[in-house]
């Protein structure tokens, strides 16, 4: 049986909904929600700058039956795809293991947290703004 260690952060290099934030202030908020939740933080993995590439994501997804989660720095660096967040979510929960969102302070352990958050995605593509059609959020 494998030990689960501690929690990956995730952050990016591109603009996502949430805006854009140097990797080091990402890895700030990553570290600093770690502390408050007192969870194990451990070193981000940094996203590819192309528009809609997760393949860091990804391998961070492999990864899970190691890890006891992973922080993202938010929510809307998950894919625009709604079948791939969902996919996402389904590895997370089937390994045991949290997906977090350290901007919004969310938490995705069971179902009831993914209709949660899905409901954030469908009420931030409702809503106008400056990111729009640059990562084909909303699309």
């Amino acid at each position: 049986m494998i030990n689960r260690q501690g929690y990956r952060g995730y952050v990016g290099s591109r603009t996502y909904p949430c805006g854009r934030a140097p990797q080091h202030v990402q890895n700030l908020v990553i570290r600093d929600y770690c502390q408050r939740q007192g969870l194990l933080y451990l070193l981000s993995a940094t996203e590819y700058a192309m528009p809609d590439c997760h393949l860091i994501l990804e391998q961070l997804m492999d990864e899970l039956p190691s890890l006891e989660g992973v922080v993202l720095y938010s929510i809307f660096m998950l894919p625009a795809e709604r079948r791939h967040r969902r996919t996402i979510y389904q590895r997370v929960i089937d390994s045991g293991a949290v997906l977090c969102g350290a901007v919004e302070g969310y938490r995705i352990a069971d179902r009831q947290d993914i209709e949660r958050v899905e409901t954030v995605w469908l009420l931030d593509q409702s809503v106008p703004g400056p990111w729009r059609g640059k990562d084909k959020i909303g699309k």
